[in-house]
């Protein structure tokens, strides 16, 4: 063991007796303590909501969506398919089209999105089918009358069940209608279920049906909008949309992926999080002031030993090494403890749900939260950063020490 850390140590821990120096030192290790486990707790509820946020927005939304956006891009639909076929990470995608339109049911009326889909699609991409209350997933043109899947907010408002007849009137030509005194576009659906996501959008203003009739009702004919795609992992998405930029002309079609649907949100987000990083970090800065003014009074205090040190060889980097280890090692043991104590708190909350929340406000019964390790390597390092700055400056006043003015009265 080199003799810097071995003194070091020794000046920390090995006092005969508690001095102002040695509170100072431990109110230093008990604010970054205090410090580094609020950014522990609060990144890991952070972490938490957002994963719930994106879990209850992507109940419906696809990982990834191609959108035809000119006349153009409708005579080559077969190149996005193309494209698809040759990148591994897509585990399914399939066409789709949908449009606002007006909802009527026993006087009642909704202006709701009509997205039209492969009825195959509703459990391998959207996982509407796990999501019915009442009825079936059922999307068949078998009787005649086409069927819809709508949420349960929605069939509220409109006062609809399962086996309900519902209008559905589309704006398409609606030009025609007011020039020509002509009957607007509409088409009768019997409810085949009533669905119930976490995502208020889907249950307040979406009903789904087979993609040949909405592709009628809303003037596709044999046109489809785009293609929504479904990945093995959600993280890849970046990468897919990257891909296919390449691939596919950016003026006929357009790429987003789940995080380009909610963009505002989570940009907002991430900003309360960095500010939430920043505001905390001001709480471990204070507590390395501390350090830097008990490894002050410490200089002052070891003068005499410093020249002791000095005149049996010990030169300008060795001190400056001795208080430098000092410092860091008051940081070392806040982050440690602070660390310990953070996911010992996690783990409370994790376990026996000492912050309940109301389910039926929040639709959870708990704080999330989500432990991620590379949080801790970011709060350790800024709290290293911040112990190491701190301790430099005193470092440096004890290695310029005079060893005979330091020893010349001994």
């Amino acid at each position: 063991m080199k003799f810097e850390s071995y003194i070091s140590k020794r000046y920390l821990v090995s006092k005969h007796k508690i001095n102002f120096i040695t509170i100072i030192s431990l109110i230093s290790i008990a604010g970054i303590t205090i410090g580094v486990a609020a950014l522990i707790v609060v990144l890991s509820v952070f972490n938490g909501f957002g994963s719930l946020v994106t879990s209850f927005l992507v109940t419906f939304d696809p990982h990834a969506r191609v959108e035809i956006i000119s006349q153009d891009g409708y005579n080559k639909e077969d190149e996005i398919s193309s494209a698809l076929k040759t990148i591994p990470e897509v585990k399914n995608y399939a066409p789709y089209v949908s449009g606002k339109v007006l909802a009527y049911n026993q006087g009642l009326t909704q202006v709701i999105n009509l997205k039209g889909i492969v009825e195959k699609s509703g459990d391998d991409i959207y996982g509407i089918k796990k999501d019915i209350l009442f009825g079936s997933y059922h999307l068949t043109n078998e009787t005649g009358t086409p069927t819809i899947i709508l949420g349960l907010t929605l069939a509220d408002r409109l006062q609809s069940t399962v086996g309900d007849t519902i209008t559905i009137i589309s704006p398409v030509g609606i030009e025609n209608v007011i020039t020509q005194l002509s009957q607007p576009k509409s088409q009768k659906f019997v409810v085949s279920g009533i669905y119930s996501s976490n995502n208020n959008e889907y249950d307040e203003s979406y009903i789904f049906t087979n993609l040949e009739t909405a592709q009628g009702l809303l003037g596709y004919h044999d046109n489809v909008q785009g293609y929504d795609i479904k990945l093995d992992n959600i993280n890849n998405s970046s990468d897919l949309k990257e891909n296919l930029e390449q691939k596919l002309d950016n003026n006929m079609f357009s790429v987003n992926t789940w995080y380009d649907f909610h963009r505002e949100l989570y940009t907002v987000m991430k900003l309360e999080r960095f500010a939430a990083y920043i505001i905390l970090c001001l709480i471990v800065a204070v507590a390395t002031f501390n350090i830097l003014g008990s490894l002050s009074m410490s200089v002052v205090e070891k003068k005499r030993d410093i020249g002791i040190l000095r005149s049996m060889g010990a030169n300008e980097k060795s001190i400056l090494k001795i208080f430098m280890y000092e410092g860091l090692l008051i940081g070392a043991i806040g982050t440690i403890a602070g660390a310990v104590l953070g996911y010992f708190v996690c783990f409370l909350q994790l376990k026996y749900n000492i912050y309940p929340l109301d389910p039926t406000q929040y639709k959870i019964d708990s704080l999330p939260l989500q432990v991620r390790v590379t949080d801790f390597f970011f709060i350790a390092g800024a709290s290293m950063l911040l112990s190491f700055f701190a301790s430099l400056l005193p470092a440096r006043r004890a290695a310029k020490v005079d060893p005979l003015e330091a020893i010349k009265w001994e």
